[in-house]
C-alpha cells in the first residue's frame, strides 16, 4: 500500500521534468526564448544557449563584448575592435598575459638569485669562522667513518685551512 503513492510521485516528477522547456536561445531583439521546439533556421547556432543533450551555457560566456571587459579592458574605448569580430581586444588580452608571465618569470628569477646570494653569504660565514677555529690552535675532534672521535693532526689541520680558505677566496668576494 505504501508503494503506490511512491509510484505515483515518482511518476509525477518524471512527466514534469519532460514537459520542461529545453531549447533556450536569444532573438533577433535579445530576448532569451524557451520552447520545447528547436529555434527558428534564422537563429545563428552562438545564439543557442541550451538544447536537448547540451549542459546550458550563458549569453555573456558567448557574446564578444563581455570578452575585453573580463580581461581588464574597457569595451567603450575599442568600438571598433568589437566591430571586426575583437581580434583588438583579443591581442590585448593575449599581451596583458605575456607581460604577466614575463613579470613571473623575471620575479621567480630574482627570488633565485636573493636565496643564491644568501646560501653564499652563509657558506662565508661559516668558513670565516671555521678557518678562526682552525687558525686558533685547538684541538679540534672529528669522527671517522666507524663512529670514533679522532683529533686532526698538523697534516690535516693544514689541509682543513687550505680549504677553508680557499672557500673564502671563492665566496666571500
Amino acid at each position: 500500500m505504501r508503494t503506490l503513492p511512491l509510484l505515483l510521485s515518482a511518476a509525477l516528477l518524471l512527466v514534469t521534468t519532460t514537459a520542461s522547456a529545453q531549447w533556450m536561445w536569444v532573438d533577433k531583439d535579445g530576448r532569451k526564448v524557451f520552447s520545447d521546439r528547436a529555434p527558428p533556421s534564422d537563429i545563428p547556432a552562438k545564439n543557442v544557449l541550451r538544447q536537448p543533450g547540451m549542459a546550458p551555457r550563458t549569453q555573456v560566456e558567448d557574446s564578444p563584448a563581455a570578452k575585453p571587459s573580463q580581461a581588464g579592458v574597457s569595451s567603450s574605448g575599442d568600438a571598433t575592435s568589437n566591430r571586426e569580430g575583437g581580434k583588438g581586444a583579443l591581442d590585448k588580452v593575449v599581451e596583458e598575459r605575456k607581460r604577466q608571465a614575463e613579470a613571473a618569470a623575471q620575479q621567480k628569477q630574482q627570488a633565485e638569485e636573493a636565496k643564491a646570494a644568501s646560501a653564499k653569504s652563509e657558506n662565508c660565514a661559516r668558513a670565516r669562522q671555521n678557518l678562526t677555529t682552525l687558525q686558533s690552535g685547538i684541538r679540534i675532534a672529528q669522527v671517522n667513518e666507524g663512529g670514533e672521535r679522532s683529533y686532526l693532526d698538523d697534516q690535516a689541520r693544514s689541509a682543513e685551512l687550505a680549504r677553508a680558505q680557499s672557500t673564502i677566496s671563492s665566496d666571500c668576494q
